[in-house]
């Protein structure tokens, strides 16, 4: 059964699987940006930081029993350093987008989504039929001809802050043409968070924007937090209504603590320690511009290939050489691109020698 599908994916060069790869591989796949998911240091500080209550797992709902207090320590730190009034947790950056996209847009509302967000809003989308418009990626001139045309109770509009495929920075007029229409404003901060702003804490920060009312900022812990999870941040009202109407959060286990422990050691060391990761990034993004001319405002490098066996072809390669890259294809781009993630996690003598490798290779296959 599927054995055609499955086939019909290979011949395409679009089949995955899931592969532990070798330990000894440099990592520039993977979107643990500054490094932290291997700092023993930080897993030590979580494991003494959980040490101090007697439950160690969530057990049940947030809403049930399993709401742990280091998830509430969790939720007002970021909310409080973020600006906003109330955060929830939620199991993962894909439950969040559900539960927002599912339980905001009601009978009469209206959604307005960039075409490139996050295939977890996208699936949320496919549940909302008619009241769902998609507008060109990170165009706000499609976006101000769309939403003036749009009557309904209230309009929602989508964005994420650093797109997850070609690394682009949302454009700061989308969070004018918002306000000037009374929308509220989704913002997803996965990529964005602990990568942009003088303290790191996102497009918000980095573009000098005050939280307001209507804005939603969602954003995860498995990436530059070097945890697992995620986090909702809003008014204290679109926090309770999302406690009492999104299923994600109502029906599922309440997220991990040890995840969480984590995510607030992190949180803090991100903190205490800005200045230093933010000159950190700025080396590796010259390194970047030096290597490719290519002008880097994200920690996101995407390659476009000429085909998926290309990609895959390349991919390969840089592996036999010692180097991880993501090799990514259809559905998740238009075009199959080499996904580079020059992280701090990698030392800059490494990410040097990546790119010599890279060149010398791509004139081979090419």
């Amino acid at each position: 059964m599927y054995k055609k599908e499955l086939n019909a994916l290979k011949k395409a060069g679009r089949f995955r699987e899931r592969k532990i790869y070798d330990d000894s591989l440099i990592d520039l796949a993977s979107n643990d940006y500054l490094g932290l998911a291997d700092n023993q240091i930080q897993l030590n500080k979580a494991i003494e930081l959980l040490s101090n209550y007697n439950t160690f797992a969530p057990k049940s709902s947030m809403l049930v029993g399993g709401y742990h207090p280091l998830h509430e320590i969790f939720e007002h730190e970021i909310a409080n350093l973020n600006g906003f009034e109330d955060g929830i947790m939620v199991g993962s950056g894909f439950l969040a987008n559900l539960s927002l996209f599912e339980a905001l847009v009601r009978k009469n509302d209206h959604l307005l989504v960039d075409e490139e967000y996050h295939a977890s809003g996208m699936m949320a989308v496919g549940l909302l039929g008619e009241r769902v418009t998609i507008f060109r990626h990170n165009d706000p001139q499609d976006l101000r001809s769309k939403i003036s045309k749009i009557k309904a109770k209230r309009i929602i509009v989508a964005v994420e802050g650093i797109y997850s495929m070609g690394g682009d920075i949302c454009a700061k007029e989308i969070f004018d043409i918002v306000d000037e229409n009374g929308a509220l404003l989704i913002v997803d901060e996965a990529h964005s968070s602990g990568v942009i702003g003088k303290k790191l804490l996102g497009v918000f920060e980095y573009y000098g924007i005050t939280p307001k009312a209507n804005h939603i900022k969602m954003g995860t812990l498995g990436k530059a937090y070097g945890s697992y999870g995620a986090y909702i941040l809003a008014s204290k009202a679109i926090i309770s209504f999302l406690e009492n109407r999104a299923k994600p959060i109502i029906y599922s286990t309440a997220p991990s603590v040890i995840d969480t422990a984590l995510a607030i050691v992190n949180m803090r060391h991100i903190q205490n320690n800005f200045e230093t990761l933010n000159n950190e990034i700025k080396q590796r993004q010259q390194i970047c511009k030096e290597s490719l001319g290519i002008e880097l405002k994200s920690l996101i490098v995407p390659l476009v290939q000429p085909d998926n066996k290309t990609t895959l072809d390349t991919q390969a390669a840089l592996m036999k050489k010692g180097f991880l890259v993501g090799a990514i294809r259809q559905p998740t781009v238009k075009k199959p691109i080499l996904r580079i993630i020059p992280r701090l996690g990698v030392t800059q003598e490494h990410l040097q020698l990546f790119f010599d490798e890279l060149k010398d290779i791509s004139i081979k296959i090419f």
